[in-house]
């Protein structure tokens, strides 16, 4: 048989061919015997992006100087709801399994803070309040809500630690729902912070709370203030801070923190239509807790001036039957009280208050925040408006008594002939003892009406004019039309307290 002469060539080619791919499976083989089964994957997703700072460094700091506060008392149980809310357990809490250990656990807390049955009443103190507090100082003063204390006998301290600590009331504050308890540490230093200059404190800087919400100690929330010089209603000094970070039952007391570590607010009350946190707390300012907490680490109680008027708002209305320019703000004297300093002085109804040692007055807030946290026996400056212009008057400041009371006016029991004032829709009679003039009957959709003015009130002036009878009020309102006044302002007397209304005069 012939063999082409270049048939060796070709046949050697498809040889080294065949071995040259043995050889690369080969080494695909060895390839993945040497790196196992496992495939080979791109790399993870991660974003280089701008990290948000977090709160761990302030809470590692100040969590030491935040307590839980145990009250016991004899009395019938109370819980710290504070002002505003009442916690019952979380909604559908009685269908849980009984075993579930959120059940366990809010049954335990119900148990221990909630109404005691009958015949579990004894003579022992027993659990009534938990609370939040914190150390303002290296040897154990520490600070709470007066609500959480009120009415205990004894106060139990938890540390952030666990340690347990038995403390004493130094005393307490309810215009401001502010307590000082003290422990004895036995020579131990605790862990302290210092109130921040709360002027400072800008709506939308962060605040981190921390305290003990429903017993569960060192619990930490953050948020915002979202609003400054709140009125809520809770006394006469009323200036809250807003803050919606989270506050539950249990964080009465309890600090919030800027984030330099100091307190800007105590926490007192919260909104919340649902018993639980909404995003509407209210905090203490610090600069009215520091006050406070002096005076009560310094003597028990607290020392604040007192001018003894009675006082109301200044609308467009009463600032115009004043004289005032449109907007003006202060806080009108509705009466200033026997053998108080404002009636010695010559404050006398239907003054306005607008400056107090050159601080300006917006309104009856302003006033009694300032007068209050003025030491008595201290002479101050007050500017009032009067007559249609401005004038200072000196006076020393007296004491607060906490039964201190408004001066009364007797209201007239016998009544004499009726007369009508038809411009605004009253009837009046003149007052027994001759003083003012009694208001019989009020037209409804009245002006007078409008203004909220009640049969049984007695008319003692129109524009600081006194009363006696029908014909001086007529008088008092053609003197002021011909002025130009749009209104009278005309004082009132109720239930033992004077207040005034602007009444308009009528055109034409």
């Amino acid at each position: 048989m012939n063999v082409p002469a270049n048939s060796g060539s070709k046949t050697r080619t498809r040889l080294l061919a065949a071995a040259a791919s043995i050889a690369i499976a080969g080494a695909i083989g060895f390839g993945a015997v040497a790196s196992g089964t496992a495939p080979v994957l791109a790399d993870a997703v991660k974003v280089e992006g701008q990290q948000v700072p977090g709160f761990a460094d302030v809470v590692e700091k100040v969590s030491p100087a935040v307590v839980s506060v145990r009250v016991k008392s004899k009395a019938e149980p109370a819980s710290d709801n504070g002002q505003f809310f009442d916690f019952q357990g979380p909604q559908g809490f009685d269908q849980l399994p009984d075993d579930h250990p959120l059940k366990r656990f809010f049954r335990e807390f119900r148990n221990e803070n909630g109404p005691q049955r009958r015949g579990q009443r004894d003579a022992k103190p027993r659990p009534v309040a938990q609370g939040s507090g914190f150390f303002i100082s290296e040897d154990g003063y520490l600070v709470t809500n007066n609500h959480v204390v009120d009415g205990g006998t004894d106060f139990t301290v938890v540390t952030d630690d666990g340690k347990e600590l038995d403390a004493k009331l130094v005393g307490t504050d309810p215009k401001t729902d502010v307590a000082v308890l003290k422990v004895d540490g036995k020579g131990q230093k605790f862990t302290y912070v210092n109130f921040a200059d709360d002027s400072k404190v800008r709506v939308g800087d962060w605040v981190v709370a921390v305290g003990n919400p429903f017993g569960l100690g060192g619990t930490v929330t953050a948020g915002i203030v979202s609003a400054r010089g709140r009125d809520i209603g809770a006394g006469p000094y009323d200036d809250f801070l807003q803050i919606d970070a989270a506050v539950n039952h249990g964080n009465s007391g309890g600090p919030d923190f800027n984030l330099s570590g100091e307190v800007v607010g105590i926490n007192t009350a919260i909104f919340s239509p649902s018993g639980g946190s909404v995003g509407i707390a209210f905090a203490i300012p610090a600069s009215t807790a520091k006050e406070v907490v002096h005076d009560l680490m310094t003597s028990g109680t607290v020392n604040r001036g007192w001018l003894g008027v009675e006082i109301q708002p200044v609308n467009d209305e009463i600032a115009d039957s004043l004289g005032l320019a449109a907007g003006s703000k202060g806080a009108l004297v509705a009466n200033a009280q026997d053998d108080s300093p404002g009636k010695k002085a010559g404050i006398k109804a239907g003054d306005v208050i607008t400056r107090v040692d050159g601080k300006k007055v917006d309104g009856p807030r302003e006033l009694a925040r300032i007068i209050g946290e003025t030491a008595p026996g201290k002479e101050v400056n007050i500017t009032l408006w009067r007559d249609g212009k401005s004038q200072d008057v000196k006076l020393t400041l007296g004491e607060l008594k906490p039964d201190q009371k408004q001066a009364s006016v007797e209201q007239p029991k016998n009544q004499h002939e009726s007369d009508t004032l038809n411009d605004f829709g009253l009837t009046v009679t003149q007052s027994e003892d001759g003083k003012g003039i009694v208001v019989t009957d009020v037209d409804p959709g009245s002006s007078a009406d409008d203004r909220g003015i009640q049969a049984g009130d007695v008319i003692t002036a129109v524009n600081s004019t006194e009363v006696t009878g029908a014909s001086d009020f007529n008088k008092a309102v053609s003197e002021a039309a011909k002025a130009g006044k749009k209104a009278v302002l005309v004082q009132i007397t109720r239930d033992n307290s004077n207040r005034f209304v602007a009444l308009p005069v009528a055109k034409g």
